[in-house]
């Protein structure tokens, strides 16, 4: 949860980074994704600060409004507070997260992903540096280790406890000891 501007823009800047963008701006025209991402941080902030004051309401509102439109332009259903630092959303295309999940840092994501509950079961929780392929079906109360690579879609039915590794198929199986360093932005890793 973001709850000061210094942490939004430490996430706008982390985000950044994640999908190799050289500032925080958006272009002019054409850049849905990147303001998909910038509009699901004010909607994290705002959320926390109209909490602790009535004032923050309409810009909350307002934000969520036309993070709301957005996201049923693009055909995704991403839940605010749910995503640590570093997100980078790949494409456009349907992506479904469920709003009680926790992903850490770094995390890539494609099209057609899934990330639900089964039945009445607990949310998904990713750690961080996850790379979620095209696909990819991640379901109940799993918890998948930081680094882990998952290939273009796998059906994660289990817990996943080995760090570094990429997993595949229906249900996921372990493929190799491959981290998801080499596909995840190289500017994430900078110090």
């Amino acid at each position: 949860m973001i709850t000061t501007k210094k942490e939004l823009k430490e996430f706008l800047l982390q985000d950044a980074k994640a999908n190799k963008r050289s500032s925080v701006r958006s272009k002019f025209f054409g850049d849905e994704l990147w303001n998909f991402q910038k509009l699901m941080r004010k909607c994290d902030y705002f959320s926390f600060k109209r909490k602790s004051n009535i004032l923050y309401n309409l810009p909350f509102i307002f934000v969520k409004f036309r993070y709301h439109r957005l996201s049923v332009k693009l055909g995704f259903s991403m839940p605010y507070n749910v995503f640590d630092k570093g997100l980078s959303v790949a494409h456009r295309g349907t992506i479904v997260v469920n709003g009680k999940s926790q992903i850490g840092k770094n995390c890539r994501i494609h099209a057609c992903v899934n990330i639900g509950v089964s039945g009445k079961s607990e949310a998904p929780r990713i750690g961080n540096n996850v790379f979620i392929g095209p696909g990819v079906k991640i379901v109940g109360g799993v918890a998948i280790a930081d680094g882990v690579c998952l290939g273009a879609g796998a059906v994660v039915v289990k817990s996943i406890t080995e760090p570094n590794t990429t997993w595949g198929g229906v249900p996921a199986k372990k493929i190799s000891d491959n981290s998801s360093h080499k596909l995840l932005s190289d500017r994430l890793f900078e110090n």
